[in-house]
């Protein structure tokens, strides 16, 4: 598999190369990520597939409105009525250059994100997309989606409305990558490292959550 991490923005770009640069199979494009020509793209949507706003909006603006109906349609059908953070799923596009969009939320609705990780869990759910989940609609209906998406395209994960700063986004990116794809996450052997874990994808200052 193939990542490209894309950002317009010189600062999102710099810690995609910082965090991330060095990793196997990641490249980073500075601009647009509909100038890319890749298997899909990722959506950091909210939980009920609303398609407009931030990257969102562009994604409809370049495929159409009717991206957005038949996200919500799987959402409704295959997931009821919401897809959680933490979920994934992938939508035709129509479009021979992008075939796929595949809808990652980083929020259940439009809203900042203080202290979250939500950018990992989303990133996660698109890898664990792409390397077990099945086509649900379309040509490739049933198929696995490692045969239809070798190439996916990120841009920032709640780096917009969710004002997800940059290097967290990225440091966040690099642990979904080295956890899925190089299997460099042993499971913790206890609640009080899993909370360090949990709290390390997003500042370095530990304490212990169970107190004010």
């Amino acid at each position: 598999m193939k990542i490209i991490l894309a950002a317009i923005e010189h600062d999102l770009a710099d810690a995609w190369e910082r965090h991330c640069g060095d990793l196997p199979g990641v490249a980073i494009h500075r601009g647009s990520i509909l100038d890319l020509a890749v298997d899909a793209v990722v959506s950091p949507a909210n939980s009920f597939g609303f398609m407009d706003g931030g990257i969102d909006l562009r994604y409809s603006e370049h495929f159409g409105w009717d991206l957005q109906q038949r996200l919500q349609e799987l959402i409704r059908t295959r997931h009821h009525g919401e897809l959680l953070v933490g979920a994934a799923e992938i939508v035709e596009t129509r479009c021979n250059r992008i075939p796929y969009v595949i809808a990652a939320p980083t929020m259940r609705v439009p809203m900042i994100l203080p202290e979250t990780v939500n950018p990992y869990l989303a990133a996660r759910a698109v890898l664990l997309l792409i390397r077990n989940g099945i086509v649900p609609t379309g040509i490739l209906a049933g198929e696995p989606v490692v045969s239809a998406v070798q190439t996916v395209a990120f841009p920032g994960l709640g780096t917009g409305i969710g004002r997800v700063g940059p290097n967290t986004c990225a440091r966040q990116m690099r642990a979904a990558i080295e956890e899925v794809l190089h299997e460099r996450c042993d499971f913790p052997h206890t609640w009080a490292e899993a909370q360090q874990r949990h709290q390390l994808l997003y500042t370095d200052r530990i304490r212990n959550l169970q107190r004010d």
